[in-house]
């Protein structure tokens, strides 16, 4: 534009294109069946202000402003760089997702989804990491790699298992997604693991239900204590805390003046596990009662582990 171009020039140019705009639609509609394509252009052409830089090609975009995919192979590997050599595991994972995104047919993005997976469980981004997984598991259910999706699925919960003294969703989470890969993948080194797993949740669980009926002995509510321990007695009887349960059993009933149970208690403790110090506390407070430890077999401490065994 000149020196003395400027808004007065454009408006002026801008006032004489509206005077167009009746004659112009009218020429383009007569046309528009001919040529939809052509139609489109000039509307665009009436309705928008132009200046003297505004050309076709700002309307469509530039030919080099158009976006081009990389290869699928080029992304997976650049994802396993960062993942490997530059331990960069949020960048992989978004590069694996990149594969999934721009070529999701194709047997890369098979790869790079449960590389994604990987890559988040690695950076601590258990919930990305769970999504990917569960994304997996549904998109391939048969594919090799599934039971290592359903594994990672259940390792993502499992590593953020709180403290006894907290919340226990996430102990049940990965119980579930653990016990999966024991039942539909019994054959995989992914079910040794996961029930090595399960173990030390079911151990967690029982400890929350301990530290609970613990809580309630201290504040004298019997009935809820003996509840807590029954849990541990029905449900993890195979973990380190049954031994303590018992003993408390045999407290609380002591307390409440269930004599009968109190005796149960102990003599099965006795029994299972002779050797333990929980025994010798439950011997000595049922002999503070004046009675032996001895077991009733109708009671349903001695059914629960009658069914165990």
């Amino acid at each position: 534009m000149g020196a003395g171009s400027g808004r007065p020039f454009a408006a002026g140019r801008e006032q004489h294109l509206k005077s167009m705009v009746p004659r112009r639609l009218s020429s383009a509609r007569s046309r528009r069946e001919r040529s939809p394509l052509a139609w489109l252009v000039a509307l665009m052409l009436v309705a928008a202000p132009l200046s003297a830089c505004t050309t076709i090609a700002d309307w469509f975009g530039k030919k080099d402003d158009v976006l081009s995919d990389d290869p699928a192979d080029k992304l997976y590997n650049e994802g396993l760089f960062l993942l490997n050599q530059k331990k960069d595991f949020k960048a992989a994972a978004k590069k694996f997702e990149e594969v999934d995104r721009q070529h999701p047919y194709s047997d890369w993005a098979r790869k790079a989804l449960i590389m994604s997976a990987y890559a988040y469980y690695e950076s601590r981004e258990y919930e990305d990491a769970v999504t990917a997984a569960k994304r997996y598991v549904t998109l391939h259910p048969g594919s090799s790699d599934a039971a290592y999706a359903q594994y990672l699925i259940g390792a993502s919960y499992f590593d953020q298992i709180a403290d006894v003294s907290r919340d226990q969703q996430r102990t049940e989470k990965a119980m579930q997604a653990l016990d999966e890969v024991v039942r539909k993948f019994p054959a995989t080194e992914y079910a040794a693991s996961a029930k090595k797993k399960i173990d030390v949740a079911r151990d967690q669980l029982a400890g929350k239900e301990m530290t609970i009926g613990r809580y309630y002995l201290e504040t004298r509510n019997f009935s809820g204590a003996i509840n807590r321990f029954k849990v541990v007695v029905t449900q993890y009887q195979t973990t380190r805390h049954v031994e303590e349960a018992l003993m408390r059993l045999a407290e609380a009933y002591m307390a409440l003046g269930i004599a009968d149970e109190a005796q149960t208690a102990a003599a099965v403790l006795g029994h299972n596990f002779p050797d333990s110090r929980w025994y010798k506390d439950a011997y000595a407070i049922v002999k503070s009662g004046g009675i032996e430890p001895r077991e009733n077999e109708g009671s349903w401490i001695s059914r629960a582990f009658r069914k165990l065994g």
